[in-house]
């Protein structure tokens, strides 16, 4: 059998194999109160029949005024666990691990949807004031976050720890915190859109302490045999800026605070960063604090092909491979993959025929 189609047990969690869906915002919440819809369910469920071990639901607020959108899935109230019921039915039933990830965007929320331009929206449109470590914008055609206070940090600590109960009581296996591509977590981390000269900001400790805070507060809410995620933006492409060096020294503090695996991203906080991707450009993120910071990794980004994926599995650079729109394109990537490495997929029954008269 294939590294890539080979079961591996994470912490309590036994996951079939180790092809991920990473988080995708659909921004397809139906009334603009965070609750899963029906393409949620099938959107999420197509990606469990196609194959993939673990299946992530989207960035999900752990607060209201932590969306991206006004459409963005959230777990800030009780009621959006009975909405995501159907959802993790849909992945359980076909044989995955359901996932979510907790989320707040920071100063990057209150926007519109991609498809309709991504603009920052007023209160007449449905935004919101946004919140940052510090009062800068992420570009300059955006409104000025109001810089938060210790009350708001320790606010948000809870709201963090309690949309993790929230998620564990919707029947999901695996939380992944968000604290990458520009968001809240990942806005403390940087020295760019961190200026503040409290306990929260200045060395590379203070601007961990908001993050390590959260991970503690999520660890301690949930199972101990509950596997715990935390996805990084490696580097964010900028002179002076969050680097590789210090995400591999955060990453071994998360591992110290029980964090089970690194999904290693990059970028996504500075509008100017300067960046030319190549196929599995952000692998390399994944094999250095894979090996440094001794902790599982997950690699993600420009990885299309099987033999690919097998290869960063045999080379030891990652211990699983994230798929974000090679997924979206064929929700069956999966099934064709472990028929060119292992000769042969398992197809749901009910498209077996399609597999019986392939050559036909």
């Amino acid at each position: 059998m294939s590294k890539l189609f080979s079961p591996i047990t994470i912490r309590g969690e036994e996951i079939p194999n180790r092809v991920f869906v990473a988080p995708m915002c659909q921004y397809s919440s139906e009334t603009e109160d965070g609750h899963a819809s029906a393409w949620h369910t099938v959107h999420y469920g197509t990606r469990a029949v196609g194959g993939a071990g673990l299946v992530m639901l989207e960035a999900s607020s752990v607060r209201a005024d932590g969306r991206i959108t006004p459409w963005d899935l959230g777990i800030w109230d009780d009621s959006h666990v009975t909405s995501m019921g159907p959802v993790v039915e849909a992945i359980v039933g076909n044989g995955a691990t359901p996932a979510i990830q907790l989320a707040h965007a920071g100063r990057k929320a209150a926007h519109g949807k991609p498809w309709e331009g991504s603009k920052m929206l007023s209160a007449s449109e449905g935004g919101w004031e946004t919140i940052a470590p510090s009062p800068i914008s992420f570009q300059e055609d955006w409104n000025v976050p109001r810089e938060m206070t210790l009350d708001d940090i320790g606010q948000l600590v809870d709201d963090f720890a309690s949309a993790a109960k929230r998620s564990v009581n919707a029947g999901m296996k695996v939380i992944e915190l968000h604290m990458a591509h520009g968001y809240l977590g990942c806005e403390f981390l940087s020295p760019l859109s961190n200026q503040r000269d409290d306990q929260y900001g200045g060395s590379l400790e203070n601007r961990a302490r908001f993050p390590l805070e959260i991970t503690k507060a999520v660890r301690s809410a949930i199972p101990d045999s509950m596997p715990l995620f935390v996805r990084v933006s490696a580097t964010e492409y900028m002179d002076n800026g969050w680097d590789v060096d210090e995400c591999v020294e955060f990453s071994r503090w998360l591992k110290d605070e029980g964090v089970d695996l690194i999904d290693c991203s990059s970028g996504g906080n500075s509008a100017t960063q300067s960046l030319t991707p190549f196929p599995g450009y952000q692998v390399q993120f994944s094999a250095r604090i894979r090996s440094e910071a001794e902790v599982t990794t997950g690699a993600v980004g420009l990885i299309t092909e099987a033999a690919q994926a097998e290869k960063i599995l045999d080379d030891g650079d990652a211990d699983v491979i994230l798929l974000a729109r090679e997924l979206l394109r064929n929700p069956y990537w999966p099934i064709h993959a472990q028929t060119e490495l292992d000769g042969a997929a398992e197809w749901p029954d009910q498209y077996k025929r399609v597999a019986e008269l392939r050559n036909r």
